[in-house]
């Protein structure tokens, strides 16, 4: 098997996203807020003229608010379903080859990384969380928002 995994860390844990998913990494250095979004869209940012909608991996899954203390941000951009997003990470390390296919966790995770999670997958970098990319950008579970009589 030929795939390549691209590696990043969210809330200081390595994972693996297909690197086929991915368009580009890069560094953003402005967040635009959408007002009333969902709490896992960080907001808007630009990129070569195309408007990206930036997920909060943490948020995404449950693990907290993206810390922006620099005045750069690490991101995976990709197209899903016809939409550009760009993934906050918290870094990104490497590409390299899957030595094999995914397989089955064997152990609970937290209720977010197991939302996401499509498997183990083994590197030369040891094995990896191989996360669902469509997952991340759909975030968590929305409560419906109650409406005041």
């Amino acid at each position: 098997m030929n795939q390549l995994l691209l590696i990043v860390t969210i809330a200081g844990n390595r994972i693996a996203l297909r690197a086929s998913e991915v368009e580009a990494v890069v560094e953003l250095d402005t967040l635009i807020p959408v007002p009333r979004a969902a709490l896992h869209i960080a907001g808007l940012s630009a990129l070569r003229s195309r408007v990206l909608t930036v997920i909060d991996c943490r948020r995404s899954l449950d693990l907290g608010e993206t810390l922006r203390t620099a005045d750069l941000q690490d991101a995976v951009v990709v197209d899903f379903d016809g939409h550009n997003y760009a993934l906050e990470v918290d870094t990104v390390e490497d590409v390299v080859d899957a030595l094999g296919d995914p397989v089955a966790l064997r152990a609970a995770m937290a209720p977010g990384w197991e939302r996401v999670a499509l498997g183990m997958i083994e590197t030369a970098v040891g094995p990896l969380l191989l996360v669902d990319i469509g997952a991340l950008i759909a975030g968590p579970d929305q409560k419906p928002l109650s409406v005041a009589a």
